[in-house]
């Protein structure tokens, strides 16, 4: 066998998956350290909010800049740096005793470590290695992967802050992090094999052309609602319950739930956008999202509403990603999926800043999270409404010269 034959699309996809599971996972695990976090240091909710709000800012900020690192030199790297600055974040985040502290390591270290790990790292990876009519399948595959680092992370995640306390389940984590520089080889490419394969195109090129395309720009600003909407969920949910007079293993139970039924929502989705027109699914998504929330806020909350939300946001929740990344392969080709897809990435982060950020300020601000909740369904429909315009059709490229 040859050096390199052992990186088969398989291979890239089990190794892409479990790199998800991993620092995804991770991730939908400060939504459990909101209460304790707060509680132990004296600050109110929105200090920590805007952490981790930070946090998604920086991770969508440094997504272009590592998507185009991705594309020119390969994903390996970038993974193996974003798990030693994902380790140093986590380290430091655990000996916090003050908000800046918290916005440097869980706000710009973890923010610019999920920037290098997180779904536009792998998914140019992905998206190259899969031909056309199997690459949205492989995108939800690969995020049904993060999902089940959600449904998998958080029990664990609880049952750490349980018995060891919050500072020592983040240095557990820390360890944990370790796994995805070994994986990451997997994901090494042939980036001069490639220049023989795709057509002649710089990165400023590509930007020019997709930012000259309303279908992209409309597909990014739906995308900021996706953001707005489901770190508001991740990281408030539990706490929100905590409100109404529930366990705190209610709200994790909830959100293991999400990450469950993100599993197969992903998966669903994925596969949906094979066989039928991406946008429309887009827009259908985001509309039955508005219209699950809007029905748990007017209903009583029970447990059992709780579980039933938590099932129907979860089939909800993910299934956006691998739909936007496969208009942006299939409108663009896959040569800068990782810049394109980062920048998208970008724009859902703004809107994760957003929501994160605005779900403290307001409960702050009002005692509760009504004007949240009413905002997150009115932001849905607009996106719905302006994803149906895209223009899906395939940018029609010239053959490859030879060399």
């Amino acid at each position: 066998m040859t050096r390199g034959n052992w990186r088969t699309p398989g291979a890239i996809l089990l190794c892409s998956g479990i790199i998800l599971t991993i620092a995804l996972g991770t991730r939908h695990n400060f939504g459990l350290y909101l209460q304790p976090v707060t509680m132990d240091l004296g600050i109110g909710r929105e200090v920590f909010a805007f952490a981790i709000a930070l946090q998604n800012l920086f991770y969508g900020i440094s997504q272009p800049l590592t998507g185009m690192i991705v594309d020119k030199y390969g994903a390996a790297r970038v993974l193996v740096g974003g798990s030693l600055l994902y380790i140093a974040g986590l380290v430091l985040m655990s000996f916090a005793t003050t908000g800046w502290e918290l916005n440097l390591s869980a706000g710009l270290l973890i923010g610019l470590a999920l920037g290098c790990t997180g779904f536009s790292t792998v998914y140019g990876v992905i998206g190259r290695a899969f031909p056309q009519e199997k690459r949205t399948m492989a995108l939800g595959v690969a995020g049904a992967a993060g999902s089940f680092g959600q449904f998998a992370m958080l029990p664990y995640g609880q049952l750490l802050i349980n018995a060891l306390g919050w500072q020592q389940a983040l240095l557990i984590l820390a360890i944990m992090i370790l796994l995805i520089a070994p994986l990451a080889a997997a994901l090494v490419e042939d980036k001069e094999a490639q220049a023989r394969i795709y057509h002649r195109q710089s990165i400023p090129e590509a930007l020019r052309e997709a930012f000259g395309h309303r279908g992209y720009v409309l597909l990014c600003s739906g995308y900021a609602v996706c953001g707005f909407q489901l770190l508001f969920i991740s990281v408030h949910f539990p706490a929100y319950l905590v409100d109404q007079r529930m366990t705190p293993e209610t709200g994790m139970a909830a959100l293991a739930l999400i990450g469950l039924f993100n599993i197969l929502g992903s998966y669903a989705w994925g596969w949906l956008g094979g066989r039928h027109a991406k946008k429309n699914l887009l827009a259908a998504l985001y509309l039955t999202r508005s219209a699950a929330i809007a029905l748990f806020v007017l209903l009583p909350i029970t447990p059992l509403s709780v579980y039933v939300f938590a099932s129907i946001i979860g089939f909800l929740w993910l299934g956006t990603v691998p739909l936007t990344s496969g208009v942006i392969a299939h409108v663009f080709g896959v040569k800068y999926l990782s810049t394109l897809s980062g920048i998208a990435f970008l724009f859902h982060q703004i809107g994760s800043f957003l929501g994160v950020w605005l779900g403290g300020y307001l409960f702050d601000a009002t005692g509760s999270y009504d004007v949240m909740w009413t905002m997150t369904i009115a932001t849905g429909v607009v996106a719905a409404l302006i994803n149906l315009p895209i223009d899906e059709r395939q940018i029609v490229r010239p053959a490859p010269t030879p060399a």
